[in-house]
């Protein structure tokens, strides 16, 4: 049985260790879904599950990189291969629709990148940083959209106006 638990503790020395661990990942956690339900309100494919995976995720690579001590070398390739892996998710959510001209999915991509930045955050122990970061991303996916939308009738208006 003391074999079992050595390896369930394996990387928390201690309780307080432990404790920091939780609130990282619980911080992660909520972050993450705090930016996916504003995705899940806007209807966008990559939603609640998605973003909180993704801030769970790079902060548990970057803990247990962190809690079996590597150096500061290794985890910064470890980032490095994290930012790698989440710009090919976020390539594979940009679609070119051909009949239209139109690109579709930048902001999901861009969304899950930042996700992604979140978690790292989070992971370094950087809690005040994710958190502002986190409001300039709903910021940003909230209100830019209505900026943007007022911009495209504007010029939907100026089009119309020089056909008439």
């Amino acid at each position: 049985m003391d074999i079992i638990w050595e390896e369930l503790t394996s990387g928390l020395p201690n309780v307080r260790q432990l404790v920091h661990v939780l609130i990282r990942l619980i911080a992660a956690t909520l972050l993450g879904a705090i930016i996916g339900i504003q995705r899940e309100r806007a209807g966008k494919p990559a939603g609640l599950r998605t973003h909180m995976l993704v801030t769970l995720g790079t902060a548990v690579f970057v803990l247990a990189c962190s809690g079996v001590g590597m150096s500061s070398d290794a985890l910064s390739r470890v980032i490095q291969g994290i930012v790698t892996g989440i710009g090919f998710i976020g390539a594979g959510s940009i679609l070119k629709l051909s009949e239209e001209r139109e690109v579709q999915g930048l902001t999901t991509a861009a969304g899950v990148w930042m996700t992604a930045a979140v978690g790292v955050a989070v992971g370094l122990g950087s809690l005040g940083v994710a958190l502002l970061s986190t409001l300039f991303t709903l910021i940003i996916l909230s209100f830019a959209s209505r900026v943007e939308h007022q911009v495209d009738e504007r010029r939907a208006e100026q089009v119309e106006d020089k056909n008439n």
